[in-house]
Formats: structure tokens, sequence, C-alpha cells
């Protein structure tokens, strides 16, 4: 497995500039509550309006530009909001956190270590060459190489062997069963891209000068460094129902969020995801388009980067996070849309395992943290860290960020710790998340954490012993069993129950302290409709059903 890069995106900080305000709703699905509550009500849309017709095309806005196009590094929002458009996996995970079938037309599980996939016949990849299972073996073997480093190895971290078993077939063969793998083949892990291109590209494959070759409704047409990638319809798209309704995509890198709200108000760009939360206000009664909210699985939080410091003791971190005023953080930092996190993990994470009764059942009585500074400054005491000093890592991004920071500040201050605020460069930030170097001597920092998959243990199984991404070095054997237990079990009511299991360790230990939640954002100018508000947009092709509003 690689080890050089992050196994989840680190943060999204760079995408929103934010300032205390309240908000309004759209239309949909009203949505609040949690433990403590939303701070705020807001409503989750399914699905925009159908477009009534096609467009030549339309401008959309990335918060930054991509580093690059090629799967095995397409680990962020930039680069999946383009890429999943344009190339596909062997399945699709939908706008209702579902999983269906894509370029494999179907799939079995004939024993526990066995994963067969029947690829579609007749898809073209975009030079107009046919789709074959050998182009599937040597894309998914690329996240098994060490000298490519993909960014994807670890869902790959029980396989055996991929090999083609028929002229349409391939074969992934376990070490041991792995109840998450078929799952991940929805996301990036899943891509398929045509076996020649890769070989032809070699390590200039997915740079501007190369771009892509996949099978997608959208075709990698252009990219400028510095200004926008454009795409174009693939006419030779084989699925009719994502048949592109827009001649073209142009993603515009606009990295200033006032320049993308401006941008939207104006009408120079169409659309965008991720809107800047200090505007909700403002563009959800603009004349220039729709504000919507949709289904997510982010969490916001602060991760614990060192065990052998003051937070090592759990009850440390208990009244840490009995101290932070997250409804005040939603509030300020998140322009009023979120929920006070019950976990590290959404409820859509637990989508599929049963009726909403016994997912209740399966998370019901957890341990809260509601905000309460007297008892977690008694909690603290108990612990006798007074006085001792918690560095919090920060990063000038943002106001959001700001927020957060000061917000946490004030709570190790009300528990009678020290707090000490280090910031550092964006780079450097970065490098918390890559190098434990860079984490040596400090507690605490943010990130936005997303999951892939509809399962839980996306999540989790980056908090077991010795994971790339268990940044404070966190061990509970209890814990690891579970997600163990969990990862092996195909069965979903055991497999819930196993990871409910190590939820409910993790929230008693509190390896990182969960903030809140919040909805997907997309904001749709006047001229366009059509789009699935979700967190699937990263590897749904969620462009191609954007068309004429009228």
């Amino acid at each position: 497995m690689s080890t050089h890069r992050t196994r989840r995106r680190t943060l999204a900080l760079a995408t929103v500039p934010l300032t205390a305000l309240a908000l309004t709703s759209c239309s949909g699905t009203a949505h609040g509550g949690g433990p403590q509550g939303a701070a705020t009500a807001y409503r989750l849309t399914d699905t925009t309006p159908a477009a009534k017709g096609d467009l030549s095309s339309f401008t959309w806005s990335l918060f930054a530009e991509p580093t690059s196009l090629d799967y095995a590094y397409s680990f962020d929002y930039p680069p999946n909001t383009v890429l999943a458009n344009v190339c596909e996996s062997l399945l699709r995970w939908n706008p209702d956190l579902t999983v269906s079938p894509g370029l494999a037309a179907s799939y079995a599980n004939p024993t526990p270590t066995t994963w067969v996939y029947t690829i579609r016949s007749g898809v073209h990849f975009h030079d107009g060459t046919l789709l074959t299972a050998d182009d599937v073996v040597a894309s998914l073997r690329r996240n098994l190489d060490p000298d490519v480093g993909s960014d994807w190895a670890y869902p790959f971290r029980n396989v055996k062997s991929v090999d083609r078993t028929g002229p349409m077939q391939v074969t992934v063969t376990l070490t041991k069963p792995d109840s998450t793998f078929n799952k991940y083949m929805a996301a990036s892990p899943g891509t398929v891209e045509s076996a020649a291109t890769l070989k032809a590209d070699g390590k200039d494959y997915g740079n501007p000068g190369k771009g892509v070759n996949c099978t997608g409704p959208f075709s990698f047409s252009s990219w400028t460094p510095g200004q926008s990638i454009v795409l174009k319809r693939f006419d030779g798209y084989w699925d009719p129902k994502l048949k592109a309704k827009s001649g073209q995509v142009k993603f515009v890198f606009l990295s200033d969020a006032t320049a993308r709200v401006n941008a939207f108000q104006t009408g120079e760009v169409d659309g965008g995801w991720m809107v800047p939360p200090d505007s909700y206000r403002q563009l959800s009664t603009s004349a220039a388009g729709t504000l919507y909210y949709g289904r997510n699985t982010t969490v916001a939080d602060e991760v614990v980067g060192n065990l052998k410091g003051v937070l090592g003791d759990a009850q440390v971190r208990q009244a840490l996070l009995t101290a932070i005023d997250r409804k005040g953080i939603i509030t300020a930092g998140a322009g009023g849309v979120g929920d006070v996190a019950d976990s590290l993990v959404t409820r859509n994470n637990w989508d599929g395992s049963g009726s909403a009764a016994s997912v209740d059942a399966l998370l019901k009585n957890l341990p809260q943290y509601p905000y309460d500074p007297a008892k977690a400054k008694a909690l603290a005491a108990k612990a006798g860290v007074h006085g001792q000093t918690v560095v919090i890592a920060t990063s000038p991004l943002d106001s959001q960020t700001t927020i957060i920071t000061q917000a946490v500040a004030q709570a190790a201050t009300a528990i009678g710790l020290k707090p000490q605020i280090d910031t550092v460069s964006a780079d450097k930030y970065t490098a918390l998340f890559t190098d434990p170097a860079a984490r040596k001597g400090i507690d605490l920092f943010l990130t936005f954490w997303y999951t892939s998959i509809t399962d839980p243990l996306d999540m989790y199984g980056s908090l077991q012993t010795g994971a790339f991404s268990n940044y404070g070095g966190w061990s509970d054997p209890r814990f690891d069993a579970a997600v163990n237990q969990a990862v092996g079990a195909y069965d979903p009511a055991a497999h819930a129950a196993a990871a409910a299991q190590a939820q409910q360790i993790a929230m008693q230990q509190l390896p990182w302290l969960p903030l809140y939640t919040e909805p997907v954002s997309v904001f749709l100018g006047r001229r366009i409709t059509g789009v699935k508000p979700s967190i699937d947009y990263l590897y749904y092709p969620w462009a191609a059903e954007i068309g004429a509003k009228g």
C-alpha cells in the first residue's frame, strides 16, 4: 500500500470563506436534528426539475485546479468533480447512495474470496476502441502497483489477484473475505481506462497535454493550465439514459470564494458545487438561479494527532468535546446549515443496513457530548491536566477554519488547558495528513472527512491500528476486532452490527472529535437544471443530466 498520499480527502478548507449567518431554505425534504438539533432548519432536494431541452454548452466553477486527471491520484473534490463525467467504474454510485451495475453488466460473489464481473459489451472508449476484459484488468491492477502509488491502494489491501477469466469476465481474488471491496468498485477504485492508453501515455497519463481516454458521457477535450478544463459530449456513449444533454462543459478554476459567488450572480458561470456558506442567504433569494442542498457523507472533525500528550487520556478528549459549542460553530462557520455530529459518520452511511427502525436500534445509546462547559471542566479536573498546553494547528485558508479553531481553543481554555494555535502555510497543513514528522507536537487539526461508499467502514477502517490515516496512532484491540468482523461479514445484519460496535467504541474513546455534518450544496443558474444534489457527484456523471431549463 502506498504511504506517500492520504487515504482520504484531507480538507476542503480552501473552498469556503465563511461568516456568521442565518439561512433560508430550499425546496425538498425538511432536515435538521441530531442529538443537539440543527442550528437552523434546511431542506434536502433529491432532484431538481428535469431539463426541457439540450444545451450547446454550460460553464461550471471549481474551487481549485486539479493536479492530475489520473484516477489513481484523483482523491479530492476538483479532479473527481471532472472525472465523474469522463471516466466510469465497474459499478455506479447513484444519487440516492445505492449501487447499481456500471461497466460491469453484472457481478457475483460465488465464494467469500472471489468477485466475478461480467463486463458490458458494446462499450466504446472515447477513441472509438471497444472495452474489453483486458482493459479492466490493467486498470484495476494499477491500484496494486507500488510504482504507481495509487491513492486508492487501501480498498485493494485484501486483493490477491485481478485476472481475466473469460472473454468479457474479470475475477478478483481476495486473501480473505472483504464486504467493502465490491462497494469501492462504484467509486474511483473501480475506474476503467483503456489499457492501450495507459501503456502509451505512461507517467504523462492524466496530465494537461494527454488527458484521459475513458467511456463516460463526456470526453476530455482540452486543459488550459491555470484557467479551465473543457469536456465535450461523447456521442458514442453506451447508456441512453445518461446521454449528455449539453454539447460541452467548461470547468473554470475560481479559487476566490467571492469571485465564485459573483460569477454565479452575473451568469459568468452557470453553476457550481460547494457553495460558500456565507453566500447562502444571498444566493437563496437570488434572481440569478437556485441554491439546493443534497445528501452528504461528510463530517467535520478535529483529528487528535498526538495521543502521547495532554489528549492521551480519553477522559480529556471527552471533556474537550463537551466544552466545544458545536451549535455555535454551525451558526458562525457553516452558514447555519448543518447538524451537530453524533458520530464520525453520517446516518446516510448506514443506508442499506436495514429499515429505519433497525438502524435506529443499531445507533441507539451512543455516547453523547452535549455542550456543557461546567461538566467538561469537572471531567478534565479528574484527569489532572490543568494548565497543560494543547497545540491546535490551523492555516489561514478561510474564516471557517478560523471560527472552528477559535471555538476549539475557547473550549480548551474552559477546561483548564492552555491552547496554543500553530498557524502554518497551506502546504505544511496538507503535510499533516501525509508526513508523521509534520504532526510532531501537534495535538489537534481539522479535517472534512467524507466517505466514498455507503458504509461506515470507509471511515472506521481508517482508525484501525497501523492504518495510514490513523494519524494519532490510536489503538484499541476491541475496535480492531469489531472492524475486522464487519469487513468479513457479507450478511448485512451481521455487518451492520459489527460496524455499530466499532462505532460505539470510537465514540467512547474519541480518537477524532466529531463536530458537525453539513449537506452538499449546489447552485444552478437560470439557464440550467436537471442535477440531483448528492455527494455521489464525485463518481456519478451528474453533468450529463444538466440541460436547458425552458
